[in-house]
């Protein structure tokens, strides 16, 4: 089913069944996905790409496992830019395809949430539509007018969507 031109993650019988345990499980998995990070990364870096439509509608996606809208992203593989990982990110979460080098606006350490991260932000201007192929992650990919954001949007998201809209310094922290 299409919602604003993008995909939306077909429901079976029993998805609502698999988002509610991943919901449960999600908070006894972060701890240990946190840990390999640590010991295997040190710090950790991650990129969210803010996906704007004609000026006017920024694309959110909401996960499974997450309550909320959020800007797609995710980590920083080995052997892979911040550039290629936002443009690999999109792709997967919202079904984008960039027809730009994204412009980096922001960098933020994302310490309330895990001690040692931090995320890059990045703007896409020009792009086109495809398939979502993270379907497992991510519920919905939707294009929101900038005045009509979701009320259940990440705070960090919206914070960043507000800095872009209304010229605001950027806040260091996530």
């Amino acid at each position: 089913m299409a919602v604003n031109g993008l995909y939306k993650a077909r429901t079976h019988t029993n998805s609502r069944h698999m988002e509610d345990w991943k919901r449960l499980v999600e908070p006894y998995a972060r701890p240990l996905f946190f840990a390999h990070s640590r010991m295997t990364r040190g710090k950790t870096l991650g990129v969210r790409g803010m996906v704007i439509e004609d000026n006017c509608r920024v694309l959110l996606i909401e996960h499974t496992y997450l309550d909320g809208w959020w800007l797609p992203g995710g980590g920083v593989d080995a052997l892979e830019t911040t550039g290629e990982a936002v443009v690999r990110e999109i792709r997967e979460e919202g079904g984008i395809i960039a027809l730009e080098t994204p412009k980096l606006l922001s960098i933020h350490s994302n310490e309330r949430f895990f001690p040692g991260d931090h995320v890059l932000l990045y703007r896409i201007d020009r792009f086109e539509r495809t398939a979502l192929t993270s379907h497992a992650e991510i519920k919905n990919a939707e294009f929101f007018d900038f005045d009509r954001l979701p009320l259940n949007i990440n705070q960090g998201s919206l914070r960043r969507i507000e800095e872009v809209l209304y010229g605001y310094p950027a806040d260091p922290m996530w």
